[in-house]
């Protein structure tokens, strides 16, 4: 399997791109199953109603992530990519009061999401923590149709299947110039070839897309994640969802932008600028904004602070710079995701921004000029200073501790960034060793600590 930088990066809403962009993808996913008409069925059965349910870390923590509200969106033909945030109420709120969903080019089907959207506390399905369970059922409440399938991080959707096909597969096997499939084969391949990780990653790319397709989508991401930070810089208020948590992102930036104004030194300015701009993505997931998944919604500021750090205070940060952090970035993500995983239901936090600031940090590195090793470096260090980071949004939310855990997760990054380039790129844990430790770690971490909100922070805090 061949990850690109567009599934990696991926454009979407908050507030979780496993929790949110998945149920809505997985749900418009079955409207085209359903639609296609493949399926067995006798020559006269039509489809009148539509059932879902929400089972694992989808069901315990699907009200404060908004899974319920993304499923009735996707089976409404919205798509995370293009839907109108302004629009959601409204059409959340029609369903709810017809009981009836007509998406484009279908019939209108019966769903009333009160009795037909289930979160299922109780039967996890064996695949994945994420899984969803669709039905589809004639007048006579005769069964047509039954899909399942799992959200596994990062807004992907697979089925059954396909699961397994995706935990086998390896970037080897890709009709690709530089298949690496873990760190290693991509050392010896940038030392055979004298390439960059981020020319490997665009030749790959440019396989399948062309020079100047790769270069406009990839311009696109990064508009999208630099006008996600503007915007939440300028919004201020409380956070939905109950926690009154305060938007402080504005607030900070505006006294950083005083003192710059004002030529004042201040020997926390680095970590407060890299904070700000994290805290501003999420802030702007919180409550549902456009954003992009870095490697998850959850994790998705760590990745434009960083570049967005970068390109105010080193003035050779062009289009080109860009490109190749995101390109190297992606690089990174991809290996950990087909060796471990981005995602919090599977393997805590350290999954998401562990993840994320591993990227960012070889990201960092490589567009100041670190080598290959250096880059690799780079990111071994920020992931092993996350391992064992567990994911316990207090009240379903992800508002705390995921806000100021991103703000961390970027300093982390730059951290790593500057410890790499100070080194020759030899040293004790490779990166392979960071990630499949990360991998075992998340498999021995106890459920409770896996986006459930069923133990840590979750429990010990009071959430009014």
């Amino acid at each position: 399997m061949f990850l690109s930088v567009f599934d990696v990066f991926k454009i979407g809403i908050g507030p979780s791109s496993s929790h949110t962009m998945g149920p809505m993808t997985a749900a418009r996913r079955f409207l085209d199953d359903l639609g296609a008409g493949t399926w067995p069925r006798a020559a006269r059965a039509r489809p009148a109603a539509i059932t879902a349910s929400l089972h694992g870390s989808l069901a315990f923590t699907g009200i404060g992530h908004g899974s319920d509200r993304a499923v009735i969106l996707g089976l409404a033909g919205e798509d995370p990519r293009t839907v109108d945030p302004d629009a959601m109420d409204p059409i959340i709120a029609e369903i709810r009061e017809t009981g009836r969903i007509t998406p484009p080019g279908h019939p209108s089907y019966r769903f009333r999401p009160a009795v037909d959207l289930v979160l299922d506390k109780q039967t996890p399905l064996p695949g994945h923590p994420n899984g969803l369970q669709f039905c589809a059922f004639d007048s006579d409440g005769q069964l047509l149709l039954r899909r399942v399938c799992y959200s596994i991080g990062g807004g992907f959707v697979v089925t059954a299947e396909e699961l397994d096909a995706v935990r086998t597969a390896s970037p080897a096997e890709a009709d690709v110039p530089w298949p690496f499939a873990d760190a290693r084969e991509m050392l010896d391949m940038a030392k055979r070839s004298g390439l960059s990780i981020a020319a490997m990653k665009r030749a790959n790319e440019e396989a399948r897309l062309g020079r100047s397709r790769l270069d406009r989508q990839i311009d696109e991401i990064w508009q999208t994640m630099s006008g996600c930070i503007d915007r939440g810089l300028d919004q201020r208020g409380e956070l939905p969802g109950g926690l009154k948590v305060k938007r402080r992102a504005a607030a900070i930036h505006a006294t950083l932008q005083d003192k710059w104004q004002r030529n004042e030194i201040d020997p926390l300015a680095a970590n407060d600028w890299l904070s700000v701009f994290a805290m501003a993505v999420n802030e702007e997931n919180a409550a549902g904004g456009r954003v992009v998944t870095a490697p998850t919604n959850g994790a998705a500021g760590v990745i434009p602070a960083v570049m967005r750090y970068a390109i105010q205070f080193n003035a050779g940060t062009g289009d080109t710079a860009i490109r190749d952090f995101l390109l190297t970035a992606a690089a990174i993500g991809g290996i950990i995701k087909h060796r471990a995983s981005i995602s919090g239901a599977e393997v805590g936090c350290q999954g998401e921004v562990g993840s994320a600031s591993a990227m960012a940090a070889a990201g960092l590195c490589a567009i100041l000029g670190g080598t290959p090793e250096q880059v690799e470096n780079a990111a071994e260090i920020a992931l092993e200073h996350h391992l064992g980071m567990t994911c316990d949004p207090v009240g379903g939310l992800v508002q705390i501790p995921c806000i100021e855990r991103n703000a961390f997760g970027a300093v982390k990054a730059v951290t790593a960034a500057s410890l790499a380039l100070k080194g020759d790129g030899t040293h004790a844990v490779p990166l392979d060793a960071c990630i499949e430790t990360m991998r075992q770690t998340g498999q021995d971490m106890s459920e409770k600590y896996k986006e459930t909100s069923l133990g840590g922070l979750a429990v010990n805090v009071v959430a009014c």
